[in-house]
């Protein structure tokens, strides 16, 4: 019989304490005649189950015998269940493995286990915005990562041809909804985004991996990175105290609050180039003046000069609020 089978039934049998083979076979998605024989199986090979003949009959475990498969204090049990549980929801494998485990817990904490599996909802869209689906070929690439085989990829960066590697697998990160793909290349660790890459296969060649990697330290490194990429130029502008909580959520990390000035605060903006900021604060009007530096402002310029060619008032307007 199948292992998985084989830890299915003892845990069945160990949370009701006696079963049918109908039962199992029900529970289980095989014939009754072959979860007979997994019954029959166990027994053979000494797990301490007997059948009971006659109405009300059944199989049990001898003597109340148990396996405890979990080892899980109640805290550990509910925050297990409330991370995997909006997971079960699109991946079967999870739904069962979850099933499984419920049946490995202690009599106590089932209750709590199973209503944490079903108290969060993960909506990965935001307002407004398309549902991000998964890349197909993330499983590919997880199977890749676990099993620690080489990939053959064939990957386009932007605005460039498609060209093809064989990496090794590192680990996958999901970021707001982007998966990353990282990997060791004859060039050193490199990050992919999943969703350039045009095809993936496993090539069946035994993979390598640094012994002193570890996946969210090298995650941290590329965001580390990239956010300072997207930080080449840093403006200083004073916003509108009122709504600085609004521009804080919009810009994030790329702002940080230099001074209090009452009615104003002093920020200091970051972005790749002059004209990214520009274009980040146009749309703010008066609630927000940029000190420095000039070219910044000379964009600003540029696009309102731009925006009152385009649309002459027709009559004047007060000041923009967002």
């Amino acid at each position: 019989m199948r292992a998985d089978r084989l830890v299915a039934t003892l845990l069945l049998m160990q949370a009701r304490g006696r079963v049918t083979a109908a039962e199992l076979a029900g529970e289980l998605e095989v014939s009754t005649a072959t979860a007979r024989r997994d019954l029959e199986a166990l027994s053979a090979a000494g797990v301490p189950v007997y059948p009971q003949p006659g109405r009300g009959g059944g199989w049990s475990l001898i003597g109340g015998a148990r396996t405890d498969l979990s080892g899980l204090t109640a805290a550990e049990a509910q925050a297990l269940f409330l991370i995997a549980g909006p997971a079960a929801s699109v991946a079967p494998q999870v739904k069962s493995a979850l099933r499984k485990l419920v049946r490995a817990l202690p009599q106590t904490f089932r209750a709590d286990a199973e209503a944490a599996a079903s108290a969060v909802v993960v909506d990965t869209a935001g307002w407004g915005d398309d549902t991000k689906d998964r890349p197909v070929l993330v499983s590919l690439l997880q199977q890749a990562v676990v099993q620690q085989v080489q990939v053959s990829l064939t990957y386009q960066k932007r605005g460039s041809p498609p060209a093809g590697r064989t990496v090794d697998p590192w680990g996958l990160v999901d970021k707001d909804g982007v998966w990353y793909f990282l990997a060791g290349t004859k060039d050193g660790q490199r990050t992919f985004r999943v969703d350039r890459i045009l095809g993936a296969t496993l090539t069946g060649a035994p993979a390598t991996k640094p012994p002193e990697f570890e996946l969210a330290s090298a995650w941290d490194s590329v965001v580390t990175e990239v956010e300072q990429r997207r930080a080449e130029t840093a403006a200083t502008m004073l916003v509108a105290t009122r709504f600085l909580k609004v521009f804080q959520h919009i810009h994030g990390r790329h702002c940080t609050v230099l001074e209090d000035l009452g009615e104003d605060t002093r920020v200091e903006l970051t972005a790749p180039r002059p004209l990214d900021i520009a274009r980040n604060v146009a749309g703010w009007g008066s609630l927000v003046t940029v000190e420095s530096p000039a070219e910044v402002r000379d964009h600003l310029a540029r696009i309102g000069a731009e925006l009152v060619s385009r649309y002459p008032p027709a009559s004047p307007a007060g000041p923009v609020e967002p």
